[in-house]
């Protein structure tokens, strides 16, 4: 396993990590991702601390809090060999302050995961989403003292937009608090808009990418393709009102570039998929998720192997898509030769 440093955390955290959505199984979306109990949870636990895939991302909304408690129970006796990362800010109940980053409910919600993953603390919290009613300094003083209390090491963001996560690395600084080192964010072959800001952002702040969403909703699995129904058994059919949008089209040039570097390398498109995310800047870590050991042991293949220049090129060039404005005078280098990343 490659380890690689979280941001500017000094801290490592594998390529691969895991991502526990389909421990539980309770709701209408995660019931689609899968209903993994705890003895199928140990056996996956197994085969990733073995594989030293040994982050393990999960969320309080996940199944209503049923994948952090499944995930503590197949981590008891080796709670010290994992990196548990969780995520709260989402909508928890039906009370007033069950949502959002405001002190009560930051407090109450770490507090609440800490007794459902059965440990004494979170490696890497993360904020499921902007809270715009929180002032940012409330909610980076609020996350300072849970890091100086020791329930918490690292923090970071997710679905934040750069001025967003902008804002609350300044607000961060000028107080002297903890700054978000993390950024949980969708980045895929068909879902590039992470490069615009986010990731110029991420390399000039130190915040590294963790990868949702690999395989953009199950679409780059190679069941998806140009002429064909969807499959029977996907779970697109219950899922894709909550995906991310693509144009069917370029979905169709993305997978097409998929088979042929996969005629070439004799990988699968997932492996694919993984492996050229792998290659991108500030991407720390990207999580992969299964439903049975044989999904999990097929994008563990994503590692011990590199597409070469030829092949990441047209990968590059299927995926592509033009920046919005203002970003795109930057993107081709019509603004300056000199551009805030290299893609």
């Amino acid at each position: 396993m490659e380890y690689r440093y979280l941001g500017k955390s000094g801290f490592k955290v594998p390529a691969l990590g895991f991502g526990a959505g389909t421990f539980g199984g309770q709701g209408p979306l995660f019931s689609a991702w899968g209903n993994t109990d705890v003895a199928g949870a140990r056996r996956i636990v197994d085969i990733c601390l073995d594989a030293g895939v040994n982050l393990f991302d999960t969320a309080d909304v996940y199944s209503s809090g049923a994948s952090e408690s499944i995930l503590g129970a197949a981590l008891k006796g080796r709670r010290d060999r994992a990196i548990v990362s969780t995520k709260l800010s989402l909508r928890m109940g039906d009370g007033p302050n069950d949502a959002g980053s405001s002190r009560q409910h930051l407090i109450e919600g770490v507090d609440a995961a800490l007794k459902r993953l059965a440990t004494d603390h979170i490696d890497i919290l993360q904020l499921h989403a902007f809270d715009a009613m929180t002032p940012v300094e409330q909610v980076v003083q609020t996350l300072d003292g849970l890091v100086r209390a020791g329930k918490v090491r690292y923090i970071g963001v997710s679905n934040f937009s750069g001025w967003q996560l902008m804002k609350s690395l300044a607000a961060a600084d000028r107080l002297g608090a903890e700054r978000y080192v993390a950024n949980q964010t969708y980045y895929s072959l068909i879902g590039r808009d992470y490069e615009w800001e986010l990731m110029p952002l991420g390399i000039d702040q130190g915040v590294g990418a963790i990868v949702w969403s690999p395989l953009g909703w199950g679409r780059l699995t190679g069941k998806v393709r140009r002429g064909r129904p969807l499959p029977a058994g996907s779970r697109l059919h219950d899922t894709e009102s909550f995906a991310p949008p693509v144009e069917q089209e370029r979905l169709y040039r993305v997978v097409d570039a998929m088979d042929e570097v996969a005629e070439e390398t004799g990988k699968t498109l997932p492996q694919i998929a993984l492996n050229w995310l792998l290659t991108r800047p500030t991407v720390a870590s990207v999580l992969i998720g299964a439903r049975d050991e044989a999904q999990l042991q097929q994008n563990l293949g994503a590692l011990g192997w590199k597409l070469n220049a030829a092949q990441l090129a047209k990968l590059d060039a299927a995926s592509a898509v033009t920046p919005p404005y203002p970003y795109y005078p930057y993107w081709n280098g019509q603004f300056s030769e000199r551009s805030p990343v290299a893609v």
